[in-house]
């Protein structure tokens, strides 16, 4: 399996209220060596989380010990710029398996979708609801089904629906990526083959 299968998640958020957020401060350039997708989820906005001696920067969110959870919640026109797949690498990798925002950069969020970080992309609205809940008790939880394509602010009960490609939904719901995908019909295939006619 490419990663761990999507189907509900319950947990915490951590809010990121900063509108066109590109991929270069999700993961800057200088981190892009690496080929295997292991160790990018400690540069994730690294020149944001730290000062250049290293130290953390105590004022972001990242560095703040009330906020956690698997959720990440951005502001609009999240993953914009290049078309680094490192970005949903760092992402994932720190330990976030769905990122909210009100509107994503297609690449960016293809790229997720890839190594098993769901974007859900919700109504501006519903986005701000989101942000206030958070601010007024960190510790509220939100429910993300996959299957019914819906975010729930569980403490108060109000959801939104999200599309998501019906492809890639499934791929999500069994942990599969491209590759995972044709190797589970490996024998659909073979048969087709084998019924073609030279």
């Amino acid at each position: 399996m490419a990663y761990d299968k999507f189907n509900i998640l319950t947990s915490t958020a951590v809010p990121l209220p900063i509108e066109n957020v590109d991929t270069d401060q999700i993961i800057p350039a200088r981190f892009l060596k690496a080929t295997e997708r292991k160790g990018f989820g400690d540069n994730l906005f690294r020149d944001w989380r730290y000062n250049p001696d290293n130290t953390p920067k105590s004022q972001f969110v990242l560095n703040n010990p009330i906020y956690g959870g698997k959720i990440l919640v951005g502001g609009k026109n999240f993953g914009s710029g290049s078309s680094r797949e490192h970005a949903a690498w760092a992402v994932y990798d720190y330990g976030f398996r769905c990122v909210v925002s009100s509107f994503f950069a297609d690449i960016f969020r293809n790229n997720c979708l890839n190594v098993g970080v769901l974007p859900v992309q919700i109504g501006p609205e519903f986005l701000e609801k989101v942000f206030r809940a958070i601010e007024a008790n960190p510790k509220t939880e939100f429910k993300v089904d996959l299957a019914e394509q819906t975010f729930t602010i569980l403490s108060t009960g109000e959801f939104e629906t999200f599309g998501i490609n019906e492809y890639k939904k499934e791929n999500m719901m069994n942990g599969f990526d491209d590759i995972d995908y044709l190797l589970n019909i490996k024998e659909d295939i073979k048969t087709f083959a084998e019924r073609r006619p030279f």
